[in-house]
């Protein structure tokens, strides 16, 4: 019932998998059978296998120098390079992660982030210009999800290739949204740390937010707006992108939320509710804000954005009415603007939360609840948990860990189950 993308079981010991499958590699090298393995991993082992992949070796050099200078400069995927530096680009300088893009056969295009990281990832030829698909490389995450086309994690020991045990990562493909055409993934490489469900959220919902932008043609200034899961916004025109400041961005998505448009009055309410500034303040902050987006895209009398800017909180909310719950929950990176106390945002990012929630909580869906539940803005919700045991099989598994973090839960916040007071309803 679990999500098969996930490398980790909630609850699961790090070191205990590692070994287990590390005794499972070992044996289906030796031509044994193998146990207590996902099936994404042990169907890329076989693929590996027949394509004859030495297990002790690492990727080949396919594209060196000018070459492959050459050739990502005039990649599709170079256009949304700036996207990908700035959605994962901070998670990979901060020392202990890799960002990676490859093309459609498994060609390392960019491998960047912290100096250290990039020497030891060398060391198993994780560099441009590497051939990482699977038929050269064996199971990897980049070369595993360009096979199934699938966003997916790979886990230490999952890797095919033991000089690449020590590594964890999440893929997530990339498709020419005119075409459908694969053109390639991107790529998380790190510690096993990565093997959590916001990983391979982070990377899926970058590669749809490549998609959206080559959607835009190239000579195309229609601007898109990425607000989700982050304290600042970050402004896309053109391929070029500008990250907002706080209050900047806070004006920006109330303004998109309200496309009839707003008064100074009611901005002013939304931004600093009862502790109202000076309306030269608010005039000012929208001066900026002009000069920042256009003069062409800002209008007055009522304050508004006019039509054509894009929005991932938008987006949300149509996909949720489209009935498409888990489109909607791969999209969701996070709440809106999570650092703003600004009244207005507030109650939007509550909003949106509490949409996507009652859809997934409604759904009861398996693999949507665990999702949903995994991730670590509902990691305590006390009811998801508990709709989550609900559908689960008695027993099984994964429903005694749900079982026991909903005890956790309980006890810690002073609560009563649902399943409590069914309970107690019956003896009374």
């Amino acid at each position: 019932m679990s999500n098969p993308w996930l490398a980790l079981h909630l609850g699961a010991d790090p070191a205990e998998r590692i070994g287990q499958i590390r005794r499972a590699h070992d044996a289906f090298i030796n031509g044994g059978t193998t146990s207590q393995v996902r099936s994404v991993v042990v169907d890329s082992w076989r693929r590996s296998a027949v394509a004859s992949v030495d297990p002790d070796t690492t990727a080949p050099t396919d594209l060196t120098d000018d070459e492959l200078a050459g050739y990502r400069a005039a990649h599709p995927l170079a256009r949304v390079l700036p996207l990908f530096r700035d959605l994962l680009g901070g998670i990979a300088d901060d020392g202990e992660h890799l960002m990676a893009v490859c093309d459609a056969r498994g060609r390392l295009l960019w491998v960047e982030g912290h100096a250290a990281v990039l020497r030891s990832a060398a060391a198993m030829n994780f560099v441009p210009g590497a051939r990482w698909d699977e038929r050269h490389a064996g199971t990897n995450a980049p070369g595993t999800a360009l096979a199934v086309d699938h966003s997916v994690q790979i886990f230490a020991t999952e890797h095919f290739s033991r000089p690449v045990q020590r590594w964890t990562c999440a893929a997530a493909p990339i498709h020419d949204p005119a075409s459908g055409r694969l053109l390639g993934a991107v790529d998380l490489t790190g510690g096993d740390h990565l093997a959590t469900p916001h990983s391979l959220a982070l990377v899926t919902a970058t590669a749809r937010a490549a998609e959206a932008l080559l959607a835009t043609p190239a000579g195309d200034h229609a601007p898109a707006v990425t607000a989700l899961g982050r304290d600042e916004a970050v402004l896309t025109v053109a391929g070029r992108r500008t990250r907002l400041g706080r209050r900047h961005s806070e004006l920006l998505a109330l303004l998109l939320c309200h496309p009839e448009g707003r008064t100074g009055e009611q901005l002013a309410l939304d931004l600093y509710g009862e502790d109202l500034q000076a309306p030269v303040t608010l005039r000012a902050e929208l001066s900026r804000l002009r000069r920042t987006l256009g003069p062409a895209l800002v209008g007055s009398r009522p304050y508004r954005i006019e039509p054509g800017v894009t929005a991932d909180f938008l987006t949300l909310p149509r996909l949720l009415d489209a009935g498409l719950i888990g489109e909607a929950l791969d999209a969701y990176a996070g709440p809106l603007l999570p650092a703003s106390d600004a009244p207005g945002v507030v109650r939007l990012r509550r909003s949106l939360d509490d949409r996507l929630r009652t859809a997934v909580l409604e759904s009861g869906d398996p693999a949507l609840l665990d999702t949903w539940v995994r991730t670590e803005w509902a990691t305590d919700d006390l009811q998801a948990w508990e709709a989550l045991a609900h559908v689960l099989p008695p027993h099984s598994p994964r429903h005694t860990l749900a079982l026991a973090h909903i005890h956790t839960l309980t006890r810690e916040y002073g609560l009563r189950s649902n399943t409590a007071r069914r309970r107690s309803g019956k003896q009374e």
